[in-house]
């Protein structure tokens, strides 16, 4: 009987260990995140997104420019010079991901960017930069920076290593954590500064872009390596977007 009763608690504690195994591998693509959705949860040639040009998201990308998710995680698009855009807009929400770049690493996080102009200067962009992609970049052009607008509090990015991102955007609030540090706490409101384009044209101040709009990445990365992208999942929030700009 012992021997019967020993085997059964073995069974047990088996199937439990199978259980915690699923559970675990579930939370580390953020499924067990109560109403988070995941935003690439098929492996193959990413469907349903919009792949457009870097510099103005009203055209298309190359013809040849594929974006891909191997194994769980997203590559950057060849050629070089695209954005990977959502069809949905969004407003008020969670965005967490995280992302590796190479040693000439460039990419970036589209936020409530329109379907016109460059996400960098018409909506935001969150920037994922390697310091050696561009030695003379300005803090705001480096990884945390709100694109030659806004430099974030301090640089804790990890050059060639996975980093965490976690962007909570509500109404004027602007929240961003990067590898548990918080690098942005803001009232885009108050967020005045002049910001220039690549032309040296003046564009919108960050308190007047838009309020809503599409989220993405984009691989703008010399050299062999893409820009990864993993884990990428969102939660819509409820928030005072209805009636803004």
């Amino acid at each position: 009987m012992r021997i019967h009763a020993i085997q059964r608690v073995l069974a047990v504690a088996v199937a439990l260990l199978g259980v915690t195994v699923v559970i675990s591998a579930a939370e580390q693509r953020g499924m067990q995140e109560e109403g988070f959705v995941l935003l690439f949860p098929k492996d193959g040639v990413v469907q349903d997104w919009l792949v457009r040009s870097w510099s103005d998201v009203n055209k298309p990308a190359d013809s040849r420019t594929t974006w891909v998710v191997q194994d769980g995680i997203l590559h950057g698009g060849e050629p070089r010079g695209s954005w990977l855009l959502s069809k949905q807009q969004y407003g008020d929400f969670i965005l967490k991901f995280d992302f590796k770049l190479g040693p000439t690493g460039n990419s970036g996080c589209a936020l409530r960017a329109p379907l016109f102009g460059d996400p960098a200067f018409d909506g935001l962009e969150l920037q994922m930069a390697d310091y050696r992609y561009n030695p003379a970049a300005k803090d705001s052009e480096l990884t945390g920076g709100i694109y030659r607008a806004i430099a974030p509090r301090k640089q804790v990015y990890k050059p060639t290593e996975w980093n965490s991102y976690v962007v909570t955007l509500q109404g004027a609030r602007m929240h961003v954590v990067l590898n548990g540090e918080v690098i942005h706490d803001l009232n885009l409101d108050e967020q005045t500064q002049k910001v220039f384009r690549h032309n040296g044209q003046p564009c919108p101040a960050v308190k007047d872009r838009p309020r809503k709009g599409h989220i993405g990445f984009q691989e703008l990365s010399r050299g062999a390596e893409h820009a990864l992208i993993r884990n990428a999942r969102i939660k819509v929030l409820a928030g005072p977007t209805a009636g803004t700009k």
